[in-house]
């Protein structure tokens, strides 16, 4: 039975002088040995989780080229909502051309007077559109426009913004 005494562990055989260390001499090698350290065991669940979140967060990041066509696609649509409100304004008929093959501009505005300053090119310069069943998109100066749609492709990715005539430009549900 232990008690509080030095040398009083209470089992058999471990009765000796305390080591030079603290521990007694009759101690198993194997005992002290056992709290040092980790264990193979643990260090391979450490790695696991480790590897289960770095999955995870590598799932979760957007593909680059997924997000600068978003990107693209609500600029231009606040874009052609800007020139929409200023052809009304001004009571200037205005379109919206996207160019093929243009070195200094990728799209323009035609009606508008330089000064409303508005963006001729992509963000990037991998983007292009295509008006579906124009070649052009009509901006106004009527505030019902017509059903209009556009494309915007980069690379294997499209995205489309569309108006019933009435409301603004918006990125269409693919559905």
């Amino acid at each position: 039975m232990p008690t509080s005494a030095p040398g009083s562990s209470g089992r058999p055989g471990n009765s000796g002088p305390p080591a030079h260390d603290g521990r007694r001499a009759g101690a198993p090698a194997a005992r002290r040995a056992a709290t040092r350290g980790f264990t193979l065991v643990e260090l391979l669940v450490v790695l696991l989780v480790i590897a289960l979140g770095a999955g995870v967060v590598s799932l979760a990041l957007r593909d680059g080229r997924e997000s600068r066509l978003d990107r693209e696609g609500e600029r231009l649509a606040t874009l052609l909502e800007a020139a929409r409100a200023e052809a009304r304004a001004l009571g200037l008929p205005v379109l919206w051309m996207p160019l093929q093959d243009a070195e200094s501009a990728h799209f323009r505005f035609v009606g508008l007077p330089a000064s409303a300053g508005l963006p001729t090119r992509w963000l990037d310069d991998e983007v292009s559109a295509q008006v579906i069943g124009a070649s052009a998109v009509n901006l106004g100066p009527d505030a019902v426009i017509g059903a209009q749609r556009i494309v915007l492709s980069l690379g294997d990715r499209r995205l489309e913004l569309a108006t019933d005539g009435l409301g603004p430009f918006a990125v269409a549900d693919p559905s």
